[in-house]
């Protein structure tokens, strides 16, 4: 039995298994582990606490498709319209720019972590476990000894890291004397802007008043982004609660990285009463810090993967080495199945 391990239950990593459980012998046996307590990553949607069926998106908001990668990855937006985890946005969002004309904008009916669980369910048969931070890497009897915080360590024949780079720099063992000075240079330059993520969830019957499901702020020095979540997926109901969710700005993200969520949080909701006098007392909020928010720097030429090691083989992936969006998850996941298709 040959066991991969793929380290990151995100987008790349969800992409990755689901690849290589189609591409690879059946012998093969694929795991992944993730620190958090669930999939999605930075496609994150949270639930709230008195209502299951009230949710929010804390991560990506939507995806845009330019004409180029409407075409290159066709056959991947095909497949999740098919499944009707995307569809179209058509709510209005104020102050959106678009890029390039020709561009589609695709918003998530179940939330944007449905794009990753799907992934992993089409990777039928391999094993995911949450909770589980790996801390080192050792090269061991031409295998690959992983160690995470709690249980025992476990050997892989091969491994594919899809965390920010920043953590896969992080991990102790063997790693530090086997990335070249090269590659260290290109990973160190590396950088991310950071934000926090506020998701205000409301009652069933809460009505949120406005003609717009999202809008761009500008000129805040707090807020960059708010979103009625419900109307952004087209979801109004008057059984499911509404929910409302605000970006702040990469500046304030910045400035209170290394503040607890709980000191941020009333700074956020203080000056949403200002942009948004109207609005609601929410039964529930969640906050979320997301030091590793986008990608500002990624890898030189943007390679899509970077090989560690071959024999045993080691690899590193995802947005650090593309770009951040589904796209960019998506080269990255098909670089790294190039790599297993000629080094195994």
């Amino acid at each position: 039995m040959f066991r991969v391990l793929i380290v990151g239950a995100g987008l790349t990593g969800s992409l990755c298994a689901c690849l290589l459980r189609r591409e690879m012998p059946s012998n093969t046996r694929i795991v992944v582990w993730d620190k958090a307590r669930g999939a999605g990553g930075r496609m994150a949607t949270s639930r709230s606490p008195n209502d299951p069926t009230c949710t929010a998106d804390l991560g990506a908001q939507y995806i845009t498709a330019t004409p180029y990668y409407s075409q290159k990855h066709q056959s991947f937006y095909e497949e999740l319209l098919a499944h009707s985890i995307l569809k179209f946005l058509t709510a209005p969002v104020e102050g959106m720019v678009m890029k390039e004309d020709g561009s589609r904008n695709f918003i998530t009916p179940q939330g944007i972590s449905s794009i990753v669980k799907h992934y992993l369910g089409e990777s039928a048969g391999a094993e995911v476990f949450f909770n589980y931070h790996v801390t080192h890497i050792h090269l061991k009897d031409e295998k690959w000894e992983v160690c995470r915080k709690s249980g025992a360590p476990e050997q892989f024949h091969a491994v594919v890291l899809t965390m920010p780079v920043p953590q896969i720099l992080q991990l102790q063992g063997d790693l530090d004397k086997l990335i070249d000075r090269t590659q260290r240079q290109k990973l160190e330059a590396v950088s991310y802007s950071s934000r926090y993520a506020l998701g205000l969830f409301y009652e069933a019957g809460t009505e949120i008043d406005g003609p717009w499901a999202a809008k761009y702020i500008t000129n805040n020095p707090c807020i960059r982004f708010i979103s009625i979540d419900n109307k952004k997926r087209n979801l109004e109901s008057t059984d499911a609660g509404p929910a409302v969710v605000i970006h702040t700005s990469m500046t304030f993200g910045l400035e209170h990285l290394e503040e607890g969520k709980e000191k941020v949080e009333p700074l956020i909701l203080e000056e949403l009463a200002r942009v948004l006098p109207g609005l609601p007392k929410p039964v529930s909020t969640e906050c979320q810090k997301w030091r590793y928010s986008q990608v500002t720097q990624a890898v030189s030429e943007s390679p899509g993967q970077m090989t560690i090691h071959a024999r045993p083989l080691l690899v590193c992936g995802g947005d650090g080495f593309t770009h951040s969006n589904f796209d960019g998850c998506t080269d990255s996941a098909l670089k790294i199945l190039d790599v297993f298709k000629s080094n195994l």
